[in-house]
């Protein structure tokens, strides 16, 4: 640093100044002033690299060194350290807010409400009337006051309205003779889930172990082994319907004890007729044009077995069968009333069938019989899948073959739009662009397979196009709608386990889905829709105008906004789920049986509850629930030391050598109900209602 000393000039006369100051050098430096505020840059270059070019791209930032000292000269150390970090948060959260309008699916500001509703009020409460005239809602739940009815719709499903209901004694169900098995429930019988709400919903503090007593009990599974209480009448779920109309057995069931005029649907003045406020149109996408087609009213009262309202469970399946579908189908076969304990098919019964769809190809939309050939030859050889082909379970489960193009083609509400979308993998915002999907296929497009399809089963495709996992996810969000809403039925996730009849599910006529643990979402693991209904367009039309988004989290966003939540019912998880609230760490002091703190304890039982799953078998798994859904493990095996089919030699194939290893001291929940499902079907038990399978 360079320093220089001058001399105080001389005065006129050629004389020094007399002043004391005079006296001295005058000292200047070249180091800048950064006291001085006058020299104070409030911005300052910088200088980015630009590759493959020698220039550099030169940028003007704040100078935040700078700003900090102005600030603490200017306003002193508390105030301005106080400025200075406000400046910070508001500058990080511009850059923040203008990502999210520009950058995200929603391209809002953050704050502003983002809607995803397309339809009008009038649509809505079209569609409102047309699943209860069908028959869709027998429930006392009324239509929401936000559609500001002044007469709820006649309710031909309930009592006063319809057949009356009489609830069945659970108890009275099982023989005095014969309680060593449950009997199987009455034909034609229905679950009030308006009952099993009020004993399960977690928003009412419910256990899930209370919960399945009742759901036990009350549906006749506890067959006389239990200890002696009183039974509440309340426990009463199930009825069947009377020719009576406004007979009900039981006032369980009766509509709203308090009704206020908010549940009757009546104004609370005249402005609320025209306030459309409540539904509010989404920002991205213009309303429906109406009126919303509709099909005609489908008649309520029906005969037992509807052909409009077809019993189908559905599963979607992606890659090599394996033993984790096997395990679903064989509970199927040994909780489902298929008739296989008579040779001869009953007409008393109406047996439901499970079809488990086949994905080929992740991203396959063309049309490629060669493609379905080769994997069918694959089932046959597959030895987890081959069995279901015996000719016992013809007409009983289905192998088909999944392909988006012909499933988007197949329902009217997507036919003519669906290759407009940017994209049909879309979950919860996250997207999966796959660039060169074909949407059309030709008639001579027999050996034909996708670019695209190439690059996934190649070793060398790019990542970014090989995702089977996430795009089967993704996949089976959307598939799920489609084949319930095409079809009709129930479609339940491949990694879920029957635990009782469905009849009474069956029975009930309405849309449902489970909740999301403690959170008020749905979760479609289990979801059930009529066939071509009004709920299932809605649904399906206003994903397409959101991106294509299926999840159940946007799926619960749908039907909020458009206060529908009641025609697709949020049931308790504990009927289909039941371990998931202890998993996140809820209700543990008070668990159901078994416990589990981790999903993986289904097939890794602790040790020091290792005792358990022998010993009270599939009887003590989570009774009176429908279904359990053990959430992935793919990896983990259902039975470590008899890793295989073991169903006798009925099944066996010569090409099939199966060497069990030695068994543990102590077996897995997994290996315990396995094992019971194939000694059903090797004809060494019957099943739990007590019916042995004849061949």
């Amino acid at each position: 640093m360079s320093h220089i000393h001058l001399r105080a000039p001389s005065s006129a006369s050629g004389r020094r100044s007399n002043g004391a100051s005079g006296a001295l050098p005058k000292f200047y430096s070249d180091r800048p002033h950064y006291h001085n505020r006058d020299s104070t840059s409030w911005i300052i270059p910088f200088s980015v690299v630009i590759p493959g070019a020698r220039r550099k791209l030169r940028l003007w930032i704040p100078n935040i060194r700078g700003l900090h000292r102005a600030s603490l000269s200017r306003f002193g150390k508390k105030t301005g350290s106080f400025l200075i970090i406000l400046v910070y948060f508001l500058l990080i959260f511009s850059v923040f807010a203008v990502a999210h309008r520009f950058g995200s699916k929603k391209k809002t500001w953050p704050g502003v409400p983002s809607t995803t509703l397309v339809f009008e009020r009038e649509d809505l409460q079209r569609i409102w009337e047309w699943e209860i005239a069908s028959g869709h809602h027998p429930s006392t739940r009324p239509v929401p006051a936000e559609y500001n009815l002044e007469v709820q719709p006649k309710n031909p499903s309930l009592p006063h309205a319809g057949s009356g209901r009489v609830y069945l004694d659970g108890q009275s169900r099982a023989s005095s003779n014969d309680v060593a098995y449950p009997q199987r429930p009455k034909a034609g019988s229905v679950a009030d889930l308006d009952v099993l709400m009020r004993h399960c919903d977690f928003n009412t503090y419910s256990y899930v172990r209370d919960c399945l007593e009742v759901l036990r009990v009350g549906g006749g599974l506890d067959n006389g082994k239990r200890v002696r209480r009183v039974i509440p009448d309340e426990w009463k779920y199930v009825f069947v319907e009377s020719e009576n109309s406004g007979l009900a057995s039981s006032s369980s069931s009766s509509l709203p004890q308090v009704p206020d005029s908010r549940r009757q649907g009546v104004l609370r003045g005249e402005h609320d007729a025209e306030d459309d406020s409540v539904f509010t149109k989404s920002r991205h996408a213009a309303w429906e044009v109406p009126p919303i087609p509709l099909p005609p009213i489908k008649t309520p009262h029906t005969p037992y077995c509807n052909p409009e309202e077809p019993r189908i469970f559905h599963m979607l399946w992606t890659g090599d069968f394996t033993d984790k579908p096997y395990l679903a189908l064989i509970s199927f076969l040994y909780t489902q009333n298929l008739g296989l304990h008579d040779t001869q098919p009953s007409r008393d019964i109406c047996s439901p069938k499970l079809w488990l769809w086949i994905n080929p190809g992740f991203m396959l939309t063309l049309k490629n019989p060669a493609l379905s050939r080769e994997k069918f030859e694959k089932i046959i050889q597959n030895q987890w899948a081959a069995p279901f082909l015996h000719p016992r379970f013809k007409g009983i489960i289905e192998f088909k073959f999944w392909n988006t193009t012909e499933q988007l083609d197949g329902v009217s509400e997507l036919r003519d739009v669906w290759r407009s979308a940017p994209t049909l993998f879309n979950s919860g915002g996250h997207t999966i662009h796959i660039p060169g999907m074909p949407r059309t296929w030709g008639v001579h497009d027999e050996e034909a397979t996708t670019a695209v399809e190439n690059q996934a089963n190649a070793t060398s495709a790019p990542v970014s196009y090989n995702e089977p996992e996430k795009v089967a996810v993704v996949l089976s969000d959307m598939a799920r709608f489609l084949l319930c809403h095409r079809f009709g039925g129930v479609y339940l996730d491949a990694d879920t386990l029957f635990l009782r009849d469905w009849e009474e599910l069956w029975g009930w006529k309405g849309a449902f889905a489970y909740r999301w643990s403690w959170h008020d979402n749905y979760n479609t693991a289990a979801l059930k829709m009529s066939k071509g209904s009004a709920l299932g367009s809605f649904i399906l039309r206003t994903a397409f105008k959101n991106d294509f988004d299926f999840h159940p989290m946007t799926i619960t966003n749908f039907m909020k906004e458009a206060y529908m939540e009641d025609l697709l019912f949020r049931l308790p998880d504990a009927m289909f789920d039941s371990a998931w609230l202890n998993m996140e760490g809820y209700q543990r002091e008070r668990p159901p049986q078994p416990y589990f703190s981790r999903f993986e304890e289904f097939f890794e039982t602790p040790q020091q509850n290792s005792a358990t799953p022998p010993v009270v078998g599939f009887d003590g798994f989570f009774r009176g629930a429908f279904s359990y859904h053990f959430h992935n493990s793919w990896s983990r095996l259902n039975d470590p030391s008899r890793n295989f089919p073991d169903l006798g030699s009925r099944f066996a194939r010569d090409v099939d050598i199966f060497v069990p290893k030695p068994d543990p001291q102590d077996f897995n929940w997994s290996t315990v109900l396995k094992r019971t499902f194939e000694a059903y079907i090797r004809g060494e038990i019957p099943n739990m209602y007590g019916e042995w399978i004849k061949y």
